[in-house]
């Protein structure tokens, strides 16, 4: 087990030899698997999300994490906020952590945005009071009008993140966790939540910021680690690290390409 006091008042994050793996299961149904193994067929295959990681982060380092579809970005940022504990390694983060890793995670379909605003701020340790004093600021961060007092569970994704960045991004936090934030909303939305995080990283916050879009990466980050196929495979400065993994302007796909022009324009 590392000790947290083996690293200097200044670390922020530490993910020491991390590992995380996963359990597929080729058949649902019990009599599926009966007939699949009187057979000799495979019933389940272990996937290796995350094979021995490290690296460490200095408070208030912004960091872009980067790689292919299923290197194991999301799977990375659920361990550092804590959702999920690795198999091996350990991961330590200094302070109060906040920030948006899944689209509408910790609300409730059947309550109204304005109960899940309460609902979520007290799940990312927000007082009562607390957010009493940032719900008019919340809510018009969020702009979703008069769905406000409507169940959450008929929103769509792109509301869904309007509401579930609102509320992370007041949280009073020492590290901000950004999972693809600006995958899903329109462009003035997008464009408001990277002046957000400008606002982050200049407080002096630590940030943890996925994305494909390089144009953002560099706007936003002063360091990019790589994942592929679960493992570090770069770790350093933000423009090697868009080379490394292809995603310089020449290979952007064209989703990302308006990402790409807003993190250049911001």
């Amino acid at each position: 087990m590392t000790d947290p006091a083996a690293y200097p008042a200044e670390t922020s994050i530490v993910v020491d030899h991390v590992s995380k793996d996963f359990t597929l299961r080729y058949h649902r149904t019990a009599k599926q698997m009966a007939v699949a193994m009187v057979k000799g067929r495979d019933i389940s295959d272990t996937f290796h999300a995350l094979d021995d990681v490290s690296f460490t982060v200095d408070q208030g380092e912004s960091i872009g994490l980067m790689g292919l579809n299923g290197s194991g970005k999301s799977t990375l940022l659920k361990l550092i906020n804590g959702v999920m504990k690795p198999d091996a390694g350990t991961v330590l983060a200094r302070g109060r952590i906040a920030g948006l890793i899944a689209t509408g995670a910790g609300f409730h379909p059947q309550l109204t945005g304005r109960e899940n605003v309460y609902l979520n701020a007290a799940i990312l340790g927000m007082t009562e009071a607390e957010t009493r004093r940032k719900f008019d600021s919340i809510v018009e961060f969020a702009d979703i009008g008069r769905f406000l007092e409507t169940p959450v569970g008929n929103y769509s994704s792109g509301m869904f993140a309007r509401l579930g960045f609102a509320v992370a991004i007041h949280v009073d936090s020492d590290i901000f966790l950004a999972d693809e934030v600006l995958a899903v909303g329109d462009r003035p939305f997008k464009r408001k939540c990277m002046e957000k995080m400008q606002e982050i990283r200049d407080s002096g916050r630590t940030l943890v910021y996925v994305s494909h879009a390089a144009g953002s990466v560099r706007k936003m980050c002063d360091r990019v680690i790589v994942l592929e196929k679960g493992r570090v495979g770069f770790d350093g400065p933000v423009d090697e690290g868009i080379r490394y993994v292809k995603y310089d302007e020449d290979n952007t796909r064209p989703e990302d390409q308006e990402d790409d022009e807003l993190g250049s324009d911001v």
